[in-house]
């Protein structure tokens, strides 16, 4: 019986051991296959890594470009602005004399091509008004607000039948004029391009 059981545990053994041979050559296999296939993973996070780390790397800078820009405009804005500002001063401080007084002319004429009427009602201001008035001696039919209107200077003319209006007043020139202004100093200084 001993034989028998001795017998029975050497079989149990052998297959045993047999069972764990096959095992170890299984999970050897299957390791060896996957070795390169973990390598491809590896080889992929490392890949992806980097190119996230570039796409944060040119996010970054853009950023910063981004703001290095955007405080130039401000500082160009400010500077534009400081720059008006003064001009309107010298503008509404300037002298009525004989260039100004065909400036309101050229002004007048400009205004009734524009609305297509001499029959017009002519707005200015107070510093204005004796210069208007003798420049509506060439349109009859033009008339002079008695009330005066705030502006550095110029006129608003307005059709008799109250249809169209012309603001040709120096403060809405320089208005239409000042994007324009704008833009070429941003060029000039290389800024918003």
């Amino acid at each position: 019986m001993t034989k028998s059981i001795d017998k029975i545990l050497e079989k149990t053994e052998k297959g045993i051991l047999l069972d764990l041979e096959n095992s170890f050559s299984n999970t050897k296999h299957t390791l060896d296959d996957s070795t390169p296939k973990l390598e491809q993973e590896y080889d992929k996070i490392i890949s992806d890594s980097k190119k996230e780390a570039v796409k944060i790397e040119k996010q970054i800078i853009g950023s910063s470009d981004l703001e290095a820009r955007n405080s130039q405009l401000l500082l160009l804005e400010k500077s534009i602005d400081q720059v008006f500002t003064t001009a309107l001063d010298k503008i509404s401080n300037v002298e009525r004399n004989a260039d100004y007084a065909n400036l309101i002319k050229n002004l007048l004429d400009e205004s009734t091509k524009i609305l297509g009427t001499t029959k017009v009602i002519i707005s200015t201001n107070s510093k204005d008004k004796d210069l208007v008035q003798s420049a509506l001696s060439k349109y009859p039919d033009a008339e002079l607000s008695s009330e005066p209107i705030t502006c550095i200077g110029g006129i608003v003319v307005k059709s008799k039948d109250g249809a169209m209006k012309f603001d040709n007043t120096l403060d809405a020139r320089i208005q239409r004029l000042k994007p324009l202004i704008r833009k070429e100093i941003a060029t000039k200084f290389g800024v918003g391009n």
